[in-house]
């Protein structure tokens, strides 16, 4: 009779330890596309809601750029045989997306930081890659978004025709992840807009504008036309005007293999902070 009963209790307080063991975070293989759709859409909503500020705004800023470059400066000039004014429009169209998919995946993560709302992207059942994904997503769609509304705005002070329509979809798209992995990782490093604000002013500014928009690179003084060598904005900037002008100043190979890279490797570098909780978990 003993025996039973310490049987029985024995079983109660296995059954109790077992009722009281925490979920596991994650206990399905596959991918939670629920979730991953779920984090996308906030992403996509989060810069619609305030189109004036994130879609307006940056039409605005290259009629300006076109205003001021092409009417004012230009005239009508011309680059290696090309109407200036189609010559400076894709570099206008594709900072857009640079500067818009960059803000949109920052912006989001250091606000999550400062409101307190980190919780709500590690506690829903979402792997290191949905979150990557969704991020990153969302981040492409708002550069593109914007540098398709520019492209409409510009056609017409421009006057821009499609040579190499491949190239147009390749460095565009590369570009919005590109610029959306790194704000990914800007957004996890930083603790204050001050740090933000230090990539944006003294990293990002200067890739942009000695990147060949507005001018061949090389007619830069040294040390500046090497530099812009090496510099990826150059390559995707030169790589985009091709797809309209047919004209590359650049190797195109190049660009092409290292628009792959970094996608490729940002991507990665993202994935792994992610992974290690970088400036989430404790």
């Amino acid at each position: 009779m003993n025996d039973v009963a310490t049987g029985l209790a024995a079983s109660v307080i296995s059954h109790r330890d077992e009722a009281v063991l925490p979920p596991q975070p994650r206990d399905y293989p596959g991918v939670n596309w629920e979730g991953l759709k779920t984090l996308y859409v906030r992403e996509v909503r989060r810069f619609i809601k305030v189109g004036t500020q994130t879609l307006a705004a940056p039409v605005v800023t290259a009629l300006l750029y076109m205003l001021v470059f092409v009417v004012a400066v230009g005239g009508g000039r011309s680059v290696n045989g090309v109407a200036y004014g189609a010559f400076v429009a894709p570099g206008l169209i594709l900072m857009q997306v640079l500067s818009n998919a960059f803000a949109n995946s920052s912006s989001s993560l250091l606000q999550a930081k400062f409101n307190g709302l980190m919780g709500d992207f590690i506690t829903p059942p979402l792997s290191p890659f949905e979150l990557l994904a969704g991020f990153g997503a969302g981040a492409a769609t708002r550069g593109l978004f914007v540098g398709a509304v520019s492209l409409v705005a510009i056609v017409p002070f421009a006057h821009l025709s499609v040579a190499q329509p491949w190239a147009i979809l390749y460095f565009g798209l590369g570009a919005a992840l590109i610029m959306g992995f790194i704000g990914i990782m800007a957004g996890l490093w930083a603790e204050k807009f001050d740090h933000m604000a230090a990539v944006t002013n003294f990293v990002i500014m200067p890739m942009t504008f000695l990147s060949g928009t507005f001018y061949l690179i090389e007619r830069l003084p040294e040390p500046f036309r090497t530099f812009s060598k090496f510099n990826p904005f150059f390559y995707l900037i030169d790589g985009f005007r091709y797809g309209f002008i047919g004209r590359a100043e650049g190797s195109l190979a190049v660009g092409v293999a290292m628009t792959a890279v970094l996608t490729i490797g940002l991507g990665l570098g993202c994935l792994r902070m992610f992974q290690v909780g970088y400036k989430i978990k404790t």
